[in-house]
């Protein structure tokens, strides 16, 4: 049974987008537990939620083309990597794991309910 979000069947771009989106957020407001980076939330928050939401909305598309879940999470998580490091080239190496360890999860996060949970867009006159 392949279920989504509030029971209806989800396609695997838009609940990549969505889980994307939500952990992204959440990622960014984590920001709120390290002191130092007060000045910057709207920053650390916008960006985390950007990478969440491309991150996601890009696995759910190479989740479309592979049928295989080990795939799907390794996508995720070298999407979801390659995002991270381009947000450490505007904050910094120094921050260089605390961008690219949450990222990663993120996207394993992402690959694994993409596969599991998302329905494949269907195209054509088949769609529905």
């Amino acid at each position: 049974m392949e279920m989504g979000l509030a029971g209806t069947k989800v396609s695997k771009p838009v609940l990549g987008l969505v889980v994307g989106g939500m952990l992204g957020l959440l990622d960014g407001l984590s920001g709120f537990f390290e002191p130092s980076l007060a000045p910057v939330m709207s920053s650390v928050i916008t960006f985390s939620l950007l990478k969440g939401l491309v991150s996601g909305i890009a696995t759910g598309y190479v989740s479309q083309r592979v049928h295989s879940m080990l795939l799907g999470i390794l996508s995720g998580i070298a999407i979801a990597a390659v995002l991270s490091l381009l947000v450490v080239l505007h904050a910094g190496m120094a921050l260089f794991w605390d961008i690219l360890l949450p990222g990663m999860l993120l996207g394993a996060i992402v690959g694994f309910a993409t596969q599991r949970f998302g329905r494949p867009v269907q195209f054509g006159a088949s769609a529905k």
